[in-house]
Order: structure tokens, then sequence, then C-alpha cells
């Protein structure tokens, strides 16, 4: 099973490629998704959805005007109809053509030693679909899942105990200075109770004492969306399990640049 880092000073975050190399490449499509993997990203994260003929499938608006320039809803869209939209080449000329991929395309394409994180953007009707590809992909071990529904993270973990399973948070504003406000430890205390493996929370709310926190309670803690490389430096140094950043060759070369430099002091 895959070993995450929980305690500072035990090795570096994962790196995770956001949407796949969505920087370079159309988010959730098999281009984005290979090309992270080319550029040696120890792992992936995709975003998807149940069609209504029940095929998981990957977008991460809940229609697919964005990035298909046609919008149709999702849930209320047979897969066959969805296939026919290009989910590519508003990114490039070069990316024409990109279909919006079912999830059994993208499990497919995990290199041995790779991790892909699963993000579950609709409710718990998605479980018994999911896990139906994910017990028939051989790959369970290099599968991750991750939600904002807590519903659904909570069903899926007890659906599929042996998938690490991670509830999702955004971060808050104090509405009069503007300033992050730190996440609450009741967060860890519904992560425990929901039995789930940990937190992957957006990076901004994040202190030294809530990491130290989550890591007493021997869960671990991931972040989003990270493209800055100080702020990559912070969440290092205390520790974090992994960072989702749209950059993750960027990120890769600065964490083993760092590394090399340290070595040689």
């Amino acid at each position: 099973m895959m070993q995450h880092r929980q305690n500072k000073g035990v090795g570096d975050p994962m790196i995770i490629a956001h949407r796949g190399f969505s920087y370079a490449a159309p988010e959730n499509t098999l281009a984005s998704i290979q090309l992270a993997w080319q550029v040696g990203s120890p792992a992936a994260e995709c975003d998807v959805y149940l069609t209504k003929d029940r095929r998981v499938m990957l977008m991460h608006d809940e229609s697919t005007g964005r990035t298909c320039g046609v919008d149709l809803k999702m849930k209320e869209t047979d897969s066959e109809e969805l296939r026919k939209l290009d989910a590519g080449i508003w990114k490039g000329q070069e990316y024409a053509g990109e279909k919006i991929p079912f999830l059994e395309e993208v499990i497919e394409t995990i290199p041995k030693g790779r991790i892909l994180f699963i993000e579950i953007k609709c409710g718990p009707e998605i479980l018994p679909y999911l896990k139906e590809i994910i017990d028939q992909s051989g790959k369970e071990d290099q599968l991750v899942i991750i939600s904002f529904n807590l519903e659904a993270a909570t069903k899926a973990k007890r659906l599929m105990h042996k998938i690490p399973t991670y509830w999702l948070v955004g971060s808050k504003e104090d509405e009069q200075t503007k300033q992050t406000i730190p996440y609450s430890d009741d967060l860890i205390r519904i992560a425990i109770e929901n039995g789930l493996d940990g937190l992957d929370l957006q990076n901004k709310g994040i202190t030294a004492e809530f990491a130290r926190e989550v890591f007493k309670h021997n869960l671990r803690l991931f972040t989003w969306t990270v493209d800055d490389l100080q702020e990559a430096d912070r969440l290092q140094e205390l520790g974090i399990s992994g960072i989702t950043t749209n950059r993750p060759d960027y990120l890769i070369k600065h964490l083993s640049d760092k590394k090399r430099r340290n070595k040689t002091q």
C-alpha cells in the first residue's frame, strides 16, 4: 500500500498534479494525466461525475460549457453524447479532439509506483459504480478517494475500506480583516468520527499547530493548490503529506534542487 509522509523530517511531500498537468495541458483529459506521468509526478488528481447512463467520467464542473464549449450537465447527459465533445481545443490547437475520459481509461495509464487521487464531485450515488471500476482495475493500491462531500467520503471509506480516503475542505476569511481563518481542530474530530484517513485542505489555513495536531492523531494531511515555491517550502517544513499543484514539474525540480543544496552544505 501507498506510504504517506506523516511527520516533519521524513522524506518529501508527495507532489500531486492538479487535474493532471493542467498548467500545460487541458485539465481532466488523458493528455494532462499522461503529461503528469511523463514529467515524473508521483501522483495525479482528477475529478469525476456520474453520467445519466451511470458511467464515471472526468469533469471538474457540473456542466461541460467551460472546457468543451457546449453546455451539457454531466448527470443529465449520456456518456455517448459527452464523448462527442472536444475537451481539449480550448487549451490549444494541438489538443483538438481530446475527449472527456472514462475513469477506467485514466486508471489504465497509472505507471507502477504512482498514485491517482480521484475526487468525487457529485454525491454518494456514484459509489457502487466507482467501486466496480476500482475492483476491476487491479490497481487498488494505487488509488485514493477525496471529496468535499463528507457523506460521499464517509460512505466511500465504508464501501472500499482499503482505499485511503480524505475529506476536502476549503479555507475561510474573516469578513472584517480578510485574513485567512486557521483551521479548527473540529475537522480532525470529524475525520476521526467518520473513519477517514485524514484531511486534504486548502493551504492558506494550515498552521504549524494544526498540522501537529493532525499528525498526533495519526492522520495524514494533504493540501491544495500550491504553485508558489515559498509556500511549498513552508508546507514542507510542517511535514505535509502531499501538495497538489498545477505545475508538478516546477515543484519537483524545486524540492529536488533544495535537497541537493542541503546535502552539499
